[in-house]
């Protein structure tokens, strides 16, 4: 029994908030998710009438979340709330970092610089995830926008493919009629043994046949 407790203390549900901040913004969208599904939402919120019991759950919960170091800075704060509005105030400033960052890369965005349209979108997505952690929303026309685009895109490079294989199918087929071409040579030029004088002799019966010393005419 022992055992089985000391392995879900240990096991981590997401990544623990650095000490740097870094990855403040995923991680609070990662508390929130998981204490809602706990049914233990509400005791991050202001004015919250959860009980002790709760709020006690989710302490330890939100702690065994933090960077080691940032669990011995905070290791006297013993209220959630308390804690969780000091953690704000002191990374909340990331979005400054992060929102100028993802806006340029928004704005930057371009099919061509991808080998494929599959990390295309997985870029795409990833810059949607920064602006919305920072508050931003997307209005829907820009994402239509960036869906037409891709369309097109799509249609105009299949149908440059296809006119590529049409054009390399015409060369194949012009290979072939010459090698064809120059073989009806070639053969013509083989049955061509006669000159025109022999083919006159044939044809009028005047070819002598020599037999020794003897010429017999047909």
């Amino acid at each position: 029994m022992k055992v089985f407790f000391m392995e879900n203390l240990t096991k981590l549900d997401f990544v623990p908030l650095d000490i740097s901040g870094r990855n403040y913004l995923s991680w609070i969208l990662d508390v929130e998710i998981h204490l809602d599904v706990k049914g233990l939402g509400d005791t991050i919120k202001h004015n919250n009438e959860a009980s002790s019991q709760n709020k006690t759950k989710a302490m330890i919960f939100l702690r065994h979340h933090l960077h080691e170091g940032l669990k011995f800075e905070y290791l006297m704060i013993r209220d959630l709330l308390t804690l969780w509005k000091n953690l704000k105030e002191r990374y909340d400033h990331q979005k400054t970092v992060i929102l100028p960052n993802a806006q340029y890369e928004w704005l930057h965005l371009r099919l061509q610089d991808f080998k494929s349209v599959s990390e295309y979108n997985s870029a795409m997505f990833k810059i949607t995830s920064k602006l919305k952690l920072c508050g931003e929303k997307i209005p829907d026309n820009d994402m239509c926008g960036m869906k037409e685009h891709l369309s097109h895109t799509y249609r105009t490079s299949k149908h440059l493919v296809d006119l590529y294989q049409a054009s390399l199918k015409e060369k194949e087929k012009n290979i072939e009629a010459n090698f064809a071409y120059q073989d009806d040579d070639l053969l013509n030029e083989s049955l061509d043994f006669t000159n025109l004088d022999v083919a006159d002799d044939l044809i009028n019966g005047n070819m002598n046949i020599s037999t020794g010393n003897e010429k017999v005419h047909n």
